[in-house]
């Protein structure tokens, strides 16, 4: 399986992110959930990844929106039957891979504290907890976390 950056706004992708967006909502508060929306995600400034089976259907997702001076991870998710193959591992190292081409070096992102296998897999990748950033409030149910690369950092 292989990651490519495709367009968020394919009716698969929606049904994909909609799957995700009822997952989000069913363990947090609304006011909480500081997902993007499709618009958002078709911004310039926004490389989207999707991971697709033999037969072409998605079977996860994200994206890295680059700002000035950091990129920042969002949307990141796998469908739950194909979890547990280091299918999210594979599309973070896209996402990163993707940033530094762009010259970023440093990664942030909010997540929260009901998904402990996340929460996991961010600490193997080398991110660690940090204060909120950019327009993020302090929320008892967000996480915020960073990672910065060394210049010679090889995809």
């Amino acid at each position: 399986m292989q990651v490519t950056f495709e367009s968020p706004d394919q009716p698969d992708i929606r049904a994909l992110i909609a799957e995700l967006d009822a997952y989000l909502y069913a363990i947090y508060p609304a006011d909480s959930v500081y997902a993007l929306d499709i618009a958002s995600l078709c911004a310039p400034n926004v490389s989207f990844a999707v991971l697709r089976d033999a037969a072409g259907a998605p079977l996860g997702c994200g994206a890295m929106v680059m700002q000035p001076g950091y990129g920042e991870i969002k949307r990141v998710y796998v469908r739950p039957q194909a979890r547990g193959q280091g299918l999210a591992c594979t599309l973070m190292t896209a996402l990163e891979a993707q940033a530094i081409t762009h010259g970023i070096r440093t990664f942030l992102l909010e997540t929260g504290p009901a998904q402990p296998e996340a929460l996991v897999l961010y600490e193997r990748l080398g991110y660690r907890c940090r204060g909120p950033f950019g327009d993020y409030p302090a929320d008892p149910h967000s996480l915020f976390m960073e990672k910065n690369v060394k210049e010679n950092f090889a995809a």
